[in-house]
């Protein structure tokens, strides 16, 4: 087995165990890791158009309607159409929502407890250059790129500023029928 192999191996060993790590924690809140993904970002960075969710998601590339779906139809996130534009959508966690992904927050950060116990946080901040350059000019990239944007409040133009739902702009997905 040649070293990039063996690291692309590695990689894909470590994301499926941590995924699996993380499926088993979730369980008991009867949502996905996927779906926690959306709950997370929500908590972030809501009211998000559709659209603008779909470029914060490294889980899922395309539209996230149906993940979202399923999360509107377990009531943990409310879909609402822009004061703007009745044929856009607005996603914000509803009251149970924000209850849920408090919890996914504390799972997650056992899960990253987890990592740093197995890697110095030293080690963690020399590995970050180099898998960054491995999905360099991806969708994955850019999607993380503009979630680090906007933790520092710069929102890269993902979905509306903070001010709320009658400022988004014109960006959005349709609603669906």
């Amino acid at each position: 087995m040649s070293p990039a192999e063996e690291l692309r191996y590695l990689i894909l060993a470590a994301q499926r165990e941590g995924n699996r790590r993380l499926t088993e924690s979730l369980r008991p809140l009867g949502v996905t890791p996927s779906q926690a993904e959306v709950l997370r970002i929500l908590q972030h960075h809501a009211p998000l158009p559709l659209i603008g969710l779909g470029e914060l998601l490294i889980c899922e590339t395309g539209s996230p309607s149906r993940l979202v779906g399923g999360l509107v139809e377990a009531g943990l996130v409310e879909r609402t159409p822009s004061a703007r534009d009745k044929r856009m959508i607005t996603l914000r966690l509803s009251v149970e929502g924000r209850a849920v992904a408090a919890q996914v927050a504390a799972i997650e950060a056992r899960l990253h407890e987890s990592i740093t116990a197995t890697l110095s946080e030293e080690r963690i901040a020399e590995l970050l250059p180099e898998l960054r350059m491995l999905i360099a000019e991806t969708a994955s990239s850019r999607a993380m790129k503009k979630r680090a944007d906007n933790t520092r409040g710069t929102r890269s133009g993902v979905g509306p500023p903070p001010t709320g739902v009658d400022e988004i702009g014109g960006q959005g997905e349709q609603a669906e029928a």
